[in-house]
């Protein structure tokens, strides 16, 4: 998977912005006073014009998005995702989804980012928060490259959305030159083999079956940052034997059904993996779809029903069994 990437995704969003910025002036930025923590400061240095600060207002931040979309042009909304996802709520509820404007929200140092800052700013449960608003869409990209084809997809549509992305650098799950991609649609890799990793509408279901034949066969389940250390199990757990498929779901909602329900009638088990709290979020949606289509057994692994320590990301991941070792052992001990 290369060097450790320094990249964070937030900074892939605004690199992907700036290289469209220059030739759609529609494109518009807007931020709460958080254009450092969301690495737009050379965005809003290139194009004051087409940035718009806020200040500490979260909103307001949405709502002038939402009057700026009405007049034709393409707001990217910024703030931290505790804040947008819970201060400015009814916003994104009237003023985004239900008025069906074209506002992007984008929740920067979204789950335990701001781990040593606790509680206030966790965003554990923006994915159950924003799932649950008709006609918004929910996004968690794994890495840079993957954010970086997220925006330019959503840079052709004028639907809402809400894009949750991590502070931290993520090491590269895929590459410049190998990054799959369909929006809504699962990445699938077989085996931890990212290099062979397709868009589940491109995947030989039958040659996946031919794989699951082998013997144990599970199916690995993440989105956003829990998918590199889940990519990691999944190669661990090859190599004794225990085959897998590894569904990239970077699309929450609206979530590909499709390739859930088709490994799961594979899989003996399914592990899913999210940086949220255990309710009503990422791993409760693939069981809600499993249970309805074909019954398999759903193990939800996820930051606890409670208040979440104190501690550098890392090691809060690694305290709750949120790595690759813990997901390798949740596999072996449930199968």
């Amino acid at each position: 998977m290369g060097e450790p990437n320094k990249i964070p995704n937030r900074q892939a969003i605004c690199e992907t912005l700036m290289a469209h910025a220059k030739d759609d002036r529609d494109i518009i930025a807007l931020c709460s006073d958080s254009r450092g923590s969301a690495s737009m400061t050379p965005f809003f240095n290139a194009f004051p014009e087409q940035s718009v600060e806020v200040g500490i207002a979260e909103q307001n931040l949405v709502s002038i998005s939402a009057g700026l979309a009405k007049c034709g042009k393409k707001p990217f909304c910024f703030s931290p995702a505790c804040f947008i996802s819970t201060r400015s709520y009814e916003q994104a509820k009237i003023d985004v989804a239900y008025s069906n404007t074209n506002v992007k929200l984008i929740g920067i140092s979204g789950g335990i980012s701001y781990g040593e800052l606790g509680m206030s700013h966790h965003s554990a449960q923006d994915i159950a928060a924003m799932s649950a608003i008709p006609n918004m869409r929910v996004y968690l990209p794994s890495d840079r490259f993957q954010t970086a084809k997220l925006i330019e997809c959503l840079l052709q549509d004028e639907k809402p959305a809400y894009v949750r992305v991590g502070r931290n650098p993520v090491e590269d799950i895929y590459s410049e030159n190998n990054c799959p991609f369909e929006l809504d649609e699962a990445t699938v890799i077989i085996d931890g083999d990212v290099a062979n990793a397709k868009p589940s509408s491109k995947i030989d279901w039958k040659q996946v079956k031919e794989v699951a034949n082998k013997g144990e066969f599970v199916t690995l389940a993440a989105c956003g940052e829990m998918v590199r250390p889940m990519v990691l199990a999944a190669q661990q757990l090859a190599e004794e034997g225990i085959h897998t498929i590894m569904l990239d779901i970077f699309a929450v909602k609206p979530m590909d059904e499709k390739a859930a329900v088709e490994s799961a009638k594979l899989s003996k088990l399914i592990v899913t993996a999210e940086e949220h709290a255990p309710l009503g979020g990422f791993g409760s949606a693939v069981a809600q779809i499993v249970s309805a289509n074909c019954p398999t057994k759903v193990i939800v692994k996820a930051l606890p029903d409670d208040h979440v320590i104190t501690g550098k990301s890392k090691a809060v991941f690694d305290y709750y069994g949120l790595n690759e070792e813990g997901f390798a052992e949740t596999v072996k001990k449930n199968l």
